[in-house]
């Protein structure tokens, strides 16, 4: 009886943390997806050196011109008023793609719907949005969201 009751509490742990770590999936769910990018190192002609061009996996292309929801953190590219474009991170500024902390996957340009500006704030938002997805310009970011408006 007493292995038994072992067991029973065992199974009882694993299933909490599977369901905590679904629950962490669920919130991180657009962020886990748009990170399933592979990166290839070749010359480029143009810049004169090798640089890394992102391969897609195919679930990430079929979200291309798809209403996508995603949490982030707002990286000011204008200053920290108002703005209509800003850059839309995975994490906070500190540990941002721009800071050399993350990859180019972790982070999404957003144009805001009919040019709506966008309060500043240091909390995480959810932006939801058309995606655009750039792997040709490497001077231009992965992932872009036009018409983006901050939702509950």
């Amino acid at each position: 009886m007493k292995k038994l009751s072992v067991l029973v509490l065992f199974l009882i742990s694993i299933n909490s943390v599977v369901a905590q770590n679904d629950v962490m999936k669920k919130d991180e769910g657009a962020w886990n997806t748009l990170s399933m990018v592979t990166y290839e190192r070749s010359f480029d002609e143009t810049f004169g050196m090798d640089v890394e061009k992102p391969i897609l996996n195919p679930i990430v292309r079929t979200l291309e011109g798809k209403e996508i929801e995603v949490e982030g953190y707002i990286i000011p590219l204008t200053g920290k008023i108002e703005q209509s474009h800003f850059m839309l991170s995975r994490f906070p500024q500190s540990m941002c793609f721009f800071c050399g902390k993350a990859g180019p996957e972790s982070a999404a340009q957003v144009f805001t719907k009919n040019g709506k500006k966008i309060p500043f704030t240091d909390k995480k938002v959810k932006v939801k949005g058309i995606l655009r997805i750039n792997v040709t310009d490497i001077t231009n970011l992965l992932y872009t969201l036009e018409d983006g408006v901050i939702i509950d």
